[in-house]
């Protein structure tokens, strides 16, 4: 009881000296507020708005079906200009798609001539420039093939294709971002405000007064888990709510308290690595360093950007090792999938193992060094 009441002792004056710090409480709200929110609406891969401009010099019903097809929210609602004002307007950047209709398109169409259609791309816009070119080509081409099977009265194939997606219907990218990012977000916050509490008793010079009372290296480094792990459960909730579901209007599949309870496990195995690169680092320029060169690997190969299936087998097996990796799965399986523990069990028993072993070595490495941080 006597260890218990010093770890909740300890834990609460983390919590007074962080709500005194400004520029973490700051931090905080920024990055599970706005940082998320711009994550999951502004990705650059998306095709969203892009603006496109059509030269009509068919004047037909297949030219008009083609230029009918493009519509918000991938592109903005097409500018029908002539062909005098095409170099114009891309010139100026009003336009980074402009898609030209020669005369007697849909005549030599029919005739079962290869007329050609021509596509304009702006190329300094490189993200929409090469998803909107195939899309673009898609779009047309299947507009002509409807249109040629009803002209001609070509029977239709016994056989249909349906296609149906899962779980994002509407193949909402804003979905997929924002849960992504409050992923990210737990594991960055859970490594700077551990690390962070760690140098500031360093700097401040409050290590020697922890070093005299009668508590051990243990009894400090627990109460900084659960402390900074409170905050960043309780930022994680609010914004699973207010930004995710309220915002975003993400539909949550699964359980909250489920995949806050994965986020536990992260946040344990992600604290105990940020006290024991506080311990390596002598100030907080060369901790932000090393944040620098742990978190954005442990972030762009967990497979909450890119999945995992497309990398190197060998990069496959090293992440099997970062608590980021399975919490990425869970979060995903749980969010999006409403998966229970029976499918989620596996990483929940990786991160309790990555958790205990990232926890063992902080702890042996904060006993050696607590002295020399006095």
């Amino acid at each position: 009881m006597k260890k218990l009441k010093n770890i909740l002792r300890l834990g609460r004056k983390e919590l007074w000296s962080l709500a005194r710090d400004p520029a973490m409480i700051f931090l905080i709200l920024f990055v599970f507020t706005a940082s998320i929110y711009t994550a999951a609406t502004a990705l650059p891969e998306t095709l969203h708005n892009a603006a496109i401009a059509i030269v009509d010099e068919d004047q037909s019903p297949l030219s008009s079906r083609i230029a009918a097809a493009f519509y918000p929210p991938e592109f903005t609602p097409p500018a029908m200009i002539t062909l005098a004002e095409m170099d114009a307007g891309m010139d100026s950047g009003n336009y980074t798609f402009v898609l030209n209709i020669p005369p007697g398109f849909q005549r030599d169409v029919l005739a079962g001539r290869t007329p050609e259609l021509q596509l304009n791309v702006d190329a300094t816009r490189m993200t929409q420039a090469f998803s909107g070119n195939a899309y673009i080509q898609q779009i047309a081409m299947g507009e002509i093939d409807v249109f040629v099977k009803r002209h001609q009265g070509v029977q239709a194939m016994p056989v249909e294709l349906v296609l149906r997606a899962r779980f994002n219907p509407n193949l909402e990218k804003s979905w997929l971002g924002g849960v992504a990012e409050i992923i990210n977000s737990v594991a960055m916050l859970s490594i700077i405000l551990t690390g962070a509490a760690l140098i500031r008793e360093r700097e401040h010079g409050t290590i020697e007064h922890l070093l005299v009372m009668p508590v051990t290296p243990g009894e400090i480094m627990i109460s900084k888990i659960w402390a900074m792990s409170l905050v960043v459960l309780a930022a994680t909730t609010l914004s699973m709510h207010t930004v995710i579901r309220g915002l975003l209007h993400v539909p949550i599949e699964g359980s909250i308290p489920l995949f806050l309870l994965g986020a536990a496990l992260c946040l344990y195995s992600m604290t105990s690595l940020g006290i024991y690169m506080a311990t390596l680092a002598r100030s907080m320029p060369q901790f932000g360093l090393l944040l620098i060169l742990t978190l954005l690997p442990m972030n762009l190969l967990s497979g909450g950007v890119t999945p995992r299936e497309s990398m190197p087998e060998l990069v496959q097996n090293l992440m099997l090792l970062a608590p980021t990796t399975h919490f990425v799965e869970l979060g995903q399986a749980i969010l999006f999938r409403g998966a229970g523990l029976d499918v989620v069990w596996k990483p929940f028993l990786a991160l309790t193992l990555i958790g205990t072993v990232l926890f063992v070595m902080a702890l042996r490495r904060f006993r050696r060094t607590i002295g020399q941080m006095a």
